[in-house]
C-alpha cells in the first residue's frame, strides 16, 4: 500500500511505513481550500488546511510512504479517523510518479469534495489573515503553514504560494 501525502502527513505522518520518497501527481493542485473546524481551527473560528483538488494540467508533489502490508488495515484505520473527520475529503487512489525511479504507483490520498461546505477559495491575503489568526484541536494553524512549507523546502519542492503566505503570515503576527 502506497499514501500520497501533500501537507500535514508530509511532516507529520502518525502511522508506521516502510520507506518515504518525493512523489507527484499529474492534474491535482495543492491548495488553502478547506475550512478547518477541529484541527486547525473551531466551528467558530476557522482555520484553513491544505487540500487536494482535481485541476488539469497542474501537478502536485509531495512525500510517497510506502506501508507493509502488516499495517495495511491499521494505516488506513487511522487514516480515515483522521482525514475523514468532517467528511470534506474522499478517499481517492491516484497514479503517483515516484521521484527516484519514474516509476508510477497506485496510492492512496484524500481529495476534497468541492460541494461540501468546507471547500472555499480565497485569495492568499485572505488565507494568510485567518491562518494567521486559527487555532484549533492540533494547535495554531501557522504553525501548520510553517511546518508544511518547511518540510517541502527540505525536499527541494518550491511554492511559490506558500512562501507568500508564510512571508505574511509572519507580518500579520509582528
Amino acid at each position: 500500500m502506497y499514501v500520497f501525502g501533500y501537507g500535514s502527513l508530509i511532516w507529520n505522518p502518525g502511522f508506521e511505513f516502510q520507506t518515504s520518497e518525493l512523489a507527484e501527481i499529474k492534474n491535482y493542485k495543492r491548495s488553502f481550500s478547506m475550512w478547518s473546524i477541529h484541527h486547525r481551527g473551531t466551528v467558530k473560528r476557522p482555520g484553513l488546511v491544505l487540500a487536494l483538488e482535481k485541476c488539469n494540467g497542474r501537478s502536485c508533489k509531495g512525500v510517497v510512504f510506502r506501508v507493509s502490508p502488516d499495517n495495511y488495515t491499521q494505516v488506513l484505520l487511522y487514516l480515515r479517523e483522521r482525514e475523514l473527520v468532517s467528511s470534506a475529503y474522499e478517499e481517492t487512489e491516484v497514479q503517483v510518479e515516484l521521484a527516484t525511479s519514474k516509476q508510477l504507483v497506485t496510492a492512496i490520498t484524500f481529495v476534497i469534495k468541492k460541494d461540501h461546505d468546507q471547500y472555499c477559495q480565497l485569495t492568499l491575503d485572505e488565507q494568510a489573515k485567518i491562518i494567521a489568526e486559527a487555532e484549533g484541536g492540533r494547535g495554531r494553524n501557522d504553525e501548520y503553514l510553517f511546518s508544511t512549507e518547511k518540510k517541502l523546502t527540505e525536499l527541494g519542492v518550491s511554492s511559490v504560494d506558500l512562501r507568500y503566505l508564510v512571508q505574511q503570515v509572519k507580518k500579520i503576527k509582528s
